[in-house]
């Protein structure tokens, strides 16, 4: 039996941007189905959420897809939704959306890409909890884990991302604090720098050579000097989704190779 047997777990940004390594909400499907839940695979990529249905399936697991925009309510909506028909319930909701694009200083921030980082980063958040919610009061239990970043806390250039990552911890705290009477808990996970195909991708699409951004990367981690993987954020949220942490709620939990334990 695994950890998350008979659970019903939906991922949100279960497919994952192009690259030869493995995204975190991929892994983190993985990981899920790998322990016995049946995974909703969401995304707004189609294609892409299926070719991770598709890696669960391939192993026995249980999975489907499905498509979203989740900076649209409706379609926040149609992902509960959509669970509660094809599976009865909702166990687990992990948010794994986030982008920085556009992102500039202080003083070059413009507002359209302040609100579209906002938007994605902690509107979305709130609508795919808004319609979850209220399933796991029902059930009286659920697990929803939201991705952070320890951007949230350390000293980085990405202003708009910085802050609304910042804005996310407060959710998911209030979030927590707010349902725990339900039986409903709430956590959030901050990695830090990971070798993950959003991470590299974009830099090398920019023109940076791709070794010497890994080089670049890996020397700035604490822990070994090494970046850490995705599977290294599935696996913290395998800990947080599963009976093993019942009594956790309302954590910021870093993944970070000791990253954030340099402040101060």
């Amino acid at each position: 039996m695994g950890r998350l047997a008979g659970k019903i777990a939906v991922v949100v940004g279960a497919g994952q941007t192009p690259g030869s390594t493995i995204g975190n909400g991929r892994a983190t499907a993985l990981r899920f189905a790998q322990e016995g839940a049946t995974v909703l695979c969401v995304d707004r990529v189609l294609d892409s959420a299926e070719e991770t249905v598709a890696l669960i399936t391939d192993k026995g697991g249980n999975a489907s897809a499905l498509f979203a925009d989740v900076t649209s309510e409706s379609d926040c909506a149609a992902i509960t939704r959509t669970c509660v028909e094809r599976y009865q319930r909702l166990d687990i909701l992990h948010n794994n959306v986030g982008i920085g694009r556009g992102d500039r200083g202080v003083t070059s921030m413009t507002e359209q890409a302040w609100d579209d980082i906002f938007t994605t980063n902690v509107k979305a958040v709130m609508l795919t909890c808004k319609h979850a919610v209220p399933v796991m009061r029902e059930q009286g239990a659920g697990v929803i884990t939201n991705i952070s970043s320890v951007a949230a806390v350390c000293a980085v250039g990405l202003v708009a991302y910085k802050s609304s990552k910042a804005a996310l911890n407060a959710y998911t705290h209030a979030l927590a604090t707010a349902n725990a009477r339900y039986g409903v808990r709430a956590n959030v996970i901050s990695p830090g720098l990971m070798n993950t195909p959003m991470a590299i991708e974009g830099n090398v699409a920019a023109g940076r050579d791709r070794a010497t951004v890994i080089a670049q990367r890996d020397a700035r981690v604490p822990l070994g000097a090494t970046m850490g993987s995705a599977w290294d954020v599935a696996n913290a949220a395998l800990f947080l989704a599963s009976d093993e942490a019942g009594f956790i709620t309302g954590i910021n939990l870093p993944v970070d190779g000791g990253q954030s334990a340099r402040i101060g």
